[in-house]
């Protein structure tokens, strides 16, 4: 069997978000995958024993994932609590997750201090995007997962069948 792909629950439309909302990433790979039994949802923030809804939380001082996992950054919702240790413990549990699933491929949605790969918020809750990873994200790229942003489907797919016309 092909590898399989964990994704952000919310881009299957689960209500997992901070807001309480998914956000359903309509794409015919995922309809596809989905039928063949590839794809494997998880919320890496609900997982870490944070509720829905919650409050939004960003990383700090224009630091990213890799700053919060090493201590140098924390994961602060815009009530000023320190949610640094459940973004870390979900994003380790979602590594388990997808190790335990086969999951040799990740598709996360971007923006999110869990999950952004392609860009994550400056921690100033004021909308200012910059380069950077996730909490989940940094963890999933540690642990040798590929990570794509919901923006980088079409990249997941040309890789994905790229891989399967060299198998057959």
């Amino acid at each position: 069997m092909p590898p399989k792909i964990i994704i952000s629950a919310c881009l299957l439309g689960r209500p997992v978000r901070y807001d309480g909302k998914g956000k359903p990433l309509h794409h015919p790979a995922i309809t596809r995958w989905q039928a063949d039994g590839r794809i494997v949802g998880y919320c890496p923030e609900q997982a870490g024993g944070l509720p829905t809804p919650r409050p939004p939380a960003e990383i700090e001082g224009g630091m990213g994932g890799e700053d919060v996992i090493e201590g140098r950054a924390r994961v602060v919702e815009s009530t000023g609590r320190d949610v640094s240790a459940a973004f870390v413990e979900g994003g380790r549990k979602a590594v388990e997750f997808a190790r335990a699933n086969g999951c040799a491929f990740a598709l996360l949605i971007d923006g999110s201090p869990s999950c952004g790969s392609g860009f994550i918020y400056d921690g100033s809750f004021s909308g200012i995007r910059h380069p950077g990873l996730g909490v989940t994200a940094a963890l999933m790229r540690r642990a040798g997962i590929a990570v794509y942003s919901d923006r980088e489907i079409d990249a997941l797919v040309a890789r994905l069948d790229g891989e399967s016309e060299v198998a057959s």
